[in-house]
């Protein structure tokens, strides 16, 4: 399984806001528990849906700007992008099966 990709505050517009395929930007920091549980399931799912979603990880202890300016307030908070704009949030960790269904419409 590979890491997920970082995204920051300089890449965000390029890695996210411009894909041509829906990116869930994982918001999180070294001490978030959740935050830790959650990452591997990403991945599991990064790994088997390549070709339909980009997850990328963004630290928010390292890069500040844009948690701001979505209004990110508690982690793990994921948001989905499509087309530049966030079409859904998600928050707190959860099982696989639960993300999935959370996911399923834009994959």
């Amino acid at each position: 399984m590979g890491k997920l990709k970082e995204v920051t505050d300089d890449s965000f517009d390029v890695d996210v806001l411009k894909s041509d395929k829906p990116v869930l930007v994982d918001f999180w920091a070294d001490w978030c528990a959740p935050c830790r549980l959650l990452s591997p399931i990403l991945e599991e799912i990064q790994a088997e849906n390549p070709e339909k979603i980009s997850i990328v990880k963004l630290n928010v202890d390292e890069q500040p700007n844009v948690p701001r300016e979505y209004g990110v307030m508690r982690l793990p908070t994921m948001n989905l992008y499509k087309d530049g704009e966030v079409v859904k949030q998600i928050s707190g960790a959860k099982p696989k099966s639960k993300l999935l269904k959370d996911l399923e419409e834009f994959m």
